[in-house]
């Protein structure tokens, strides 16, 4: 009963957010929705409120994932499908070694960590939440198609971020060394079988457009896809993130023939996911804001230096990557006109939020969540990149773009 009027004031709240005219570019709506959060801790009703890891990502990451997938558009899908793959593969697993490495020589000066827990650590903070920065980029500089390959990166890697973390932290528990080899036929098993799935299901739901005239049956189908793909991967130890993600993926192709079944259906789909989309998303913020506060220690030191370095890092890190993956091949370089500015632009982008929170619950309900310095820091590093790259976006994308036109 209590977690029942906890949910009703979140709503309520959510609503009330959503309905006060906020200032979408300087503040945007996810940040208030936190910063409302933490502010909820405090009150009696939710002092000892906490959500465990398996609601967040078995109820609200597939519903998200499914949404942010059949809504991306195909056409940008197809323009930048390689680069979107490869920054959400290749680049990412480098982005944890380069971030490792950094958090493991940092570490050495406060509480070393081992090398397995560093690169550990880094994958927590990899992933990316572009709830909060898509709008921001298209309003602010029209840039479409740097806000395209942020979404597309971010759908994707939520799901190979699971499974470098799921490797990571087995590694970590039975104390194994890293293996290369080891870690390569791991990921490649919980990839492709989540892939595979969700390919099945994909194609299932794309089909039963044209089996049932019931919009009824068919908005009820969507809803078994997206979560029954994602379970079924999960029983067989592959990725229910990615799962979700490629049934999405193909139904937005199926979208794509602009058939009149299509468009209708289209259209009763979008009725029932644009009220469940945003509802999902405004209470999974207001859940990581509550959730922040037990580990945000103010006036300690020794826990937001080594954050606020480790933040530093991250950005660093993508900024790297990012530029050597554009360098290496012409073709993307020459996509933008300003390579600088798009590539600033990217590395600011990599906002960490509701997939690190979930692999942070995660790692905590383990014997490595014993190590109260490395939640706490992961937490306290989560929190700056999500409030401040989210709010620093807007005054970036608008100063980048008057140096470029100038």
């Amino acid at each position: 009963m209590v977690f029942l009027h906890q949910l009703l004031v979140l709503l309520f709240v959510s609503i009330v957010v959503y309905t006060i005219d906020v200032n979408k570019n300087f503040f945007p709506v996810p940040v208030v929705l936190v910063l409302v959060g933490m502010g909820l801790s405090f009150l009696p009703l939710f002092s000892h409120f906490s959500v465990s890891r398996d609601i967040l990502y078995q109820i609200f990451i597939p519903g998200l994932l499914f949404v942010s997938a059949y809504q991306f558009s195909t056409h940008a899908l197809k323009k930048n499908a390689g680069l979107i793959l490869i920054l959400s593969t290749v680049g990412m697993m480098a982005t944890v070694l380069l971030l490792g490495t950094g958090i493991y020589w940092v570490t050495s000066f406060f509480e070393p960590f081992a090398w397995n827990v560093s690169l550990l650590l880094a994958a927590i903070l990899v992933p990316t939440d572009p709830v909060s920065v898509i709008t921001i980029l298209k309003n602010s500089t029209g840039a479409e198609e740097i806000a395209d390959i942020v979404e597309g990166e971010s759908m994707v890697n939520d799901g190979t971020s699971i499974v470098i973390f799921t490797i990571l932290l087995s590694m970590v528990q039975s104390g194994d060394a890293f293996s290369p080899l080891h870690f390569l036929e791991n990921f490649a098993y919980v990839s492709l079988g989540g892939i595979g799935i969700g390919l099945i299901f994909g194609w299932i739901l794309s089909q039963a457009i044209h089996i049932t005239a019931q919009h009824e049956y068919q908005v009820m189908l969507s809803v078994l896809i997206a979560y029954g793909g994602f379970v079924l991967a999960e029983l067989f130890d592959a990725s229910g993130v990615l799962a979700t993600v490629v049934s999405g993926i193909l139904l937005s192709f199926a979208f794509s023939k602009k058939d009149e079944k299509e468009e209708e259906f289209r259209r009763y789909l979008g009725g029932f996911w644009n009220v469940v989309n945003p509802t999902l998303s405004s209470i999974l913020f207001l859940f990581i804001g509550i959730q922040f506060v037990p580990y945000i220690q103010f006036q300690n030191w020794t826990l937001w230096l080594p954050a606020f370095i480790f933040f530093i890092l991250s950005i660093l890190a993508r900024f790297l990557v990012l530029g050597s993956t554009l360098l290496i091949v012409p073709k993307w370089k020459k996509k933008f006109s300003h390579f600088f500015s798009v590539l600033f632009l990217l590395s600011w982008s990599g906002i960490k939020g509701s997939m690190s929170v979930v692999l942070l619950l995660w790692t905590e309900s383990t014997t490595v969540g014993q190590n109260t310095f490395l939640i706490s820091v992961a937490f306290v590093t989560t929190f700056l990149s999500f409030v401040f790259q989210s709010i620093g976006i807007y005054p970036l994308s608008r100063l980048l773009k008057r140096m470029d036109d100038s």
